[in-house]
């Protein structure tokens, strides 16, 4: 079979193919913990949007927040789970799938 007969565009993950939640996944799979702030100026959104999206990542497991205090100020980390990491390749696969059409 080829991939032109294996592509087919319900497969893409609803979830990772927003804008900001792709931004958020690619950055997870190539950053270890990286905290609220480095993810809000690399994504450049506001603190709400963010937020948003990281809570429907968090509620479908594909990443899990650490919570931390430093010098008595709250820093909120994030990784990228197992299954959102075969979520994430799974995505990419698809999206070479299509572009071999």
């Amino acid at each position: 079979m080829s991939d032109q007969e294996d592509f087919n565009y319900k497969n893409i993950d609803d979830l990772i193919h927003s804008r900001i939640r792709l931004a958020i996944m690619s950055i997870l799979v190539s950053t270890e913990s990286p905290e609220f702030k480095h993810l809000k100026e690399k994504v450049g959104t506001t603190d709400g949007n963010l937020s948003s999206h990281l809570s429907k990542l968090e509620k479908a497991g594909y990443l899990e927040v650490n919570k931390q205090f430093i010098k008595k100020k709250p820093i909120t980390y994030y990784n990228i789970t197992e299954k959102g990491r075969e979520a994430f390749e799974a995505y990419v696969e698809q999206l070479e799938k299509f572009l071999k059409l």
